[in-house]
């Protein structure tokens, strides 16, 4: 049992008693109190006082306390969830596991219960084949779900916050090649799809045109019979739909800064304005190497978009090490942080370590490091969409510890005008990383960036 399985299970307990899904205050305190963290560490996380998260703490208490009969509290509350698993699986059997993720709770309680006094449950789980049967999902296109799934929780916490309780009608995953942002979505759907009447994922590498696109989607939500609404829009609008755009980085040209559409794209943003301002209850999750303009400047109106950008797993990452049979694990923290704890990277450099090493770890990293290999076709993918003004700042970033925005160096012949442009297009394509520097912002590359920039100009 992990904290995902008890995260779901307990918002459908909300739902189940209050008619509505977990805050996300309610998330961030199951999240701490299961890492064992201190309601003020809480607080600070969540940016919030300390009497909220307590507030938010005692509810959640009474009300596991009342559905599991027994005591919860900030102490117990991992062992109580333990405690409750292990017995269900007594009880019920080999389908416990599943049916504690569905909510089937309270086992003993409600055996008791007569069938009129019976709590009324969420349409997923009081009916699931009613709700099946006008469910489509076209799921063709998606990959398959990792098995094992590298450790997202937070993650998944905030995007489920977004669509289902916040109803956020366009949400971004964004990030480099291989950080994650294709699993986590196909995790995202599977846990989320009793909620949709439609979910149809489609990637944007299949579809030369905006007009094929959108055209085939229509086709889907019109169940291939001759459409009946006039646009895209209209059957957002009439029914819960879930539409997944993956690869949207193949819509925007090669050599301009970031978003620039190519000319077969380039009412795009029309239509993704279209869909976040007008009133619908679908959503549409985009997957991208880089963030639209209009994305941006959406959310920074506040309007119903939200951009989650994907970074590394950090210590999780350690499973990846460890399927691959790796040695030495006093050097696998330096490891993943100098590959930025990037999933696809730590494979790819993992599977050259035992193929070179035998696996040692260590050995590798007395090498000159970061070694790229195979990584350098990824790599590759991304330096050739870069505009000239770009390739000059990581050109320059690969021998300097860092920049500044208030000291153009005297080598960009370009105005401060277009060098600001560059940062900020570098900076929506996930190439450079703002830290703080005096109180200034400072950019810095990622070291594997950096390796690669330098053999480029070599």
């Amino acid at each position: 049992m992990d904290v995902q399985e008890v995260l779901q299970w307990v918002d459908e307990l909300v739902l189940s008693n209050k008619g509505k899904h977990l805050t996300n205050l309610q998330q961030a305190v199951l999240l701490g109190v299961w890492d064992s963290q201190r309601y003020k560490e809480i607080a600070q996380t969540y940016r919030c006082s300390e009497a909220n998260v307590k507030k938010a703490a005692i509810a959640l208490w009474d009300m596991l306390s009342e559905e599991l009969n027994e005591k919860v509290s900030k102490s117990n509350f991992r062992s109580a969830m333990e405690r409750y698993h292990i017995h269900h699986v007594s009880i019920v059997g080999d389908g416990a596991r599943s049916n504690f993720i569905q909510s089937n709770i309270n086992v003993c309680r409600e055996s008791q219960t007569s069938a009129g006094t019976t709590k009324d449950r969420s349409p997923s789980t009081s009916n699931p084949d009613k709700v099946q049967a006008k469910q489509r999902h076209d799921l063709t296109d998606a990959p398959e779900r990792a098995h094992p799934f590298c450790e997202r929780t937070r993650e998944l916490t905030t995007l489920k916050q977004w669509i289902l309780e916040e109803n956020i009608r366009t949400v971004t995953l964004i990030g480099l090649a291989g950080i994650g942002k294709t699993s986590l979505a196909v995790e995202l759907v599977e846990q989320i799809k009793q909620n949709f009447d439609l979910i149809v994922w489609r990637s944007h590498q299949k579809f030369p045109t905006l007009e094929s696109l959108t055209t085939n989607l229509i086709e889907f939500c019109s169940q291939h019979q001759e459409p009946q609404l006039p646009s895209l829009i209209d059957y957002l609008s009439a029914h819960r739909c879930l539409i997944i755009l993956d690869d949207l980085q193949e819509t925007f040209a090669r050599g301009e800064l970031a978003g620039t559409y190519l000319p077969e794209y380039r009412h795009y943003g029309k239509l993704l304005k279209q869909l976040a301002v007008n009133p619908h209850k679908s959503c549409l999750l985009l997957l991208s190497w880089e963030n639209p303009i209009e994305i941006a400047t959406l959310e920074a109106e506040n309007r119903h978009c939200r951009t989650l950008q994907m970074s590394g797993l950090g210590n999780s990452a350690r499973e990846i090490l460890k399927e691959r049979g790796l040695t030495d694990e006093d050097k696998w923290s330096e490891l993943i942080d100098l590959y930025a704890g990037n999933p696809s990277w730590l494979k790819i450099i993992a599977t050259t370590i035992v193929q070179l090493f035998n696996g040692s770890v260590a050995q590798f990293l007395s090498c000159p490091t970061p070694f790229l290999g195979d990584l350098d076709s990824l790599l590759l993918e991304h330096y050739q969409r870069l505009s000239e003004s770009e390739k000059l700042i990581l050109l320059w970033l690969a021998s300097h510890p860092g920049l500044q925005l208030t000291q153009k160096p005297a080598e960009f012949t370009f105005s401060h005008s277009d060098f600001l442009k560059a940062i900020q297009s570098l900076c929506r394509r996930c190439l450079i990383e703002k830290t703080a520097e005096k109180g200034e912002p400072y950019f810095t590359l990622q070291a594997v960036i950096k390796e690669y920039v330098r053999d480029k100009s070599l």
